[in-house]
């Protein structure tokens, strides 16, 4: 195991979380020469900026000397791992700094426990979008751009950007986008992958960008329109808001947002051969074709549902919407595709919406969005593949010599890729069903733990969505969970965000062994 080349890429990240820390601290200083008010947490960020360059310089430096030519899987799946748990490390060190040391009312602030800073760190860097935080718009301004920030960077991934701008990490670089871009297949990748990385950036920051300009153009401030922009193609759904995206009952908004949900959701491969001239192939792709049917299956559900019910929506800020038809499609779309993205967003309470919606809600956040995009879930992909290889069971039972292989539109799927999403989807079906046990049984003595609570929590972490039902729906939060909880669901996270495996076999002795 090389162990020194892990170490000193690792310092590389932590110099670069650094950097981007520097950098908002800047922003909030100009804010402050333009209005003359302190920049509440810009001290958090000076602190912890200094941290991650000490830890990270001294974690560089001390390792020039290594070989980079020993980088198998093993030293890629560690270091990807080792990327995310040190990375939320020091994404929550502004929140502690700031609550010890900037906060009006230090005593009440959910910041005082590491574990707490650590979760809200966490959930950014996994694009999660849980949060422990009570009253959200308390924060100061450089933090709420923070969480933001974070679900941005790691959207496509904070390896995939440390390989897009790194170029020390050389044919090791493939190893890490492949454990990185999750999914069974990388459509689009071409065999230069850091020139790919830097591809798909460039397509990242463009449509973050028309994001925010598309916003601001609706009536949003510009803080607003950059923080939710960040989030937006993140798939994130962190709001600077308590209410989320409620509280501004602008229908424009509504519809700039849930475009560039779907957006976010699709394979960015597909962007990547429309970047390239390949639009063909592109409008062909069978994933993006099935996950815009399940989009619209599910929201043509839901909508129906709740006119049948006829049932006032309540919106995030607490006002009562009566159930016509403009408001049940806009609300009813909004937060089906916000639920089936695994962006989290809201813009009414749908745990009060009849078990069918319900259910539908939480079967399209099982699945997800596509793979290779910035959402979570199972992925649209795996589920096509999953059905397909039921189908051909079914027809083996009546026509047993017949041979046929599957497909996924014009390519064969092998038996290797069958087995892998099959081990995949029981893998984190099962992760799921212990999780919620776990969750239980850490929270055996809060009433608020039912087991809808329970189980939603543990699938909105694992599959990286956010707001579950219950205790933890869209207009609740995560605070109120004891600290050994919060630091189990933000091991659940990534978990899910790296797909299981890549986390699991850390905790196989032979994983370690150097032959």
């Amino acid at each position: 195991m090389n162990y020194r080349f892990v170490i000193n890429q690792i310092g590389l990240l932590l110099l670069v979380l650094a950097g981007v820390m520097v950098g908002v601290a800047l922003w909030a200083m100009a804010v402050w020469l333009a209005v003359d008010a302190w920049p509440a947490g810009s001290l958090g960020f000076l602190g912890s900026a200094a941290i991650g360059i000490i830890i990270g310089g001294t974690m560089y430096i001390s390792t020039r000397s290594h070989s980079k030519d020993i980088f198998g899987r093993r030293e890629a799946m560690l270091l990807v791992a080792f990327s995310w748990f040190l990375g939320a490390a020091l994404a929550a060190c502004p929140y502690l700094i700031w609550a010890h040391f900037g906060a009006t009312a230090p005593d009440h602030h959910p910041f005082q426990n590491y574990i707490d800073c650590y979760f809200e760190a966490m959930s950014g860097l996994t694009t999660t979008g849980a949060t422990v935080l009570t009253d959200i718009e308390a924060m100061p301004r450089t933090l709420l751009l923070w969480r933001s920030l974070t679900q941005w960077l790691g959207g496509l991934g904070i390896v995939v950007l440390f390989v897009a701008v790194l170029p020390s990490l050389g044919v090791g670089a493939r190893k890490l986008f492949s454990f990185e871009m999750t999914g069974p297949t990388q459509g689009g990748v071409r065999p230069r992958i850091q020139e790919t990385a830097k591809t798909l950036w460039i397509i990242y920051t463009g449509l973050t960008i028309l994001a925010i300009v598309l916003l601001r153009l609706c009536g949003m401030a510009w803080f607003d329109a950059f923080c939710h922009g960040f989030s937006t193609l993140a798939i994130g759904g962190f709001s600077p808001h308590n209410a989320s995206l409620g509280g501004y009952n602008n229908t424009a908004v509504n519809l700039v947002i849930m475009v560039f949900m779907i957006l976010a959701g699709v394979n960015f491969g597909v962007y990547y051969q429309l970047f390239n001239r390949a639009g063909r192939n592109a409008l062909r792709d069978t994933e993006t074709r099935v996950y815009l049917g399940m989009l619209t299956i599910a929201a043509t559900l839901v909508i129906a549902t709740l006119l049948i019910a006829g049932q006032p929506l309540s919106a995030t800020d607490g006002e009562q919407l009566e159930p016509t038809v403009a408001n049940v499609v806009e609300h009813g779309l909004f937060n089906t595709v916000s639920l089936a993205t695994t962006t989290g967003y809201a813009t009414a309470d749908f745990n009060e919406w009849p078990f069918f919606a319900r259910a539908v809600l939480i079967t399209a956040m099982l699945i997800g969005g596509s793979a290779g995009s910035t959402a979570g879930g199972l992925k649209i992909v795996r589920v096509w593949i999953m059905f397909k290889i039921i189908y051909a069971e079914l027809e083996r039972a009546f026509h047993p010599h017949v041979i046929r292989p599957t497909r996924l539109g014009r390519v064969a799927i092998d038996t290797d890729m069958k087995l892998a999403v099959l081990a995949y989807i029981i893998g984190i079906l099962l992760l799921c069903a212990g999780g919620a046990v776990v969750v239980m049984m850490l929270e055996i003595n809060n009433p608020q733990a039912d087991f809808t609570t329970a189980a939603t929590a543990s699938i909105a972490t694992v599959f990286n969505i956010g707001p579950g039902f219950a205790a933890v729906g869209p207009i609740a939060h995560f605070g109120w969970m004891s600290t050994p909880t919060k630091a189990f669901l933000s091991l659940m996270m990534v978990l899910g965000r790296l797909e299981v495996f890549a986390i699991l076999v850390l905790f196989m002795p032979r994983f370690w062994k150097t032959s």
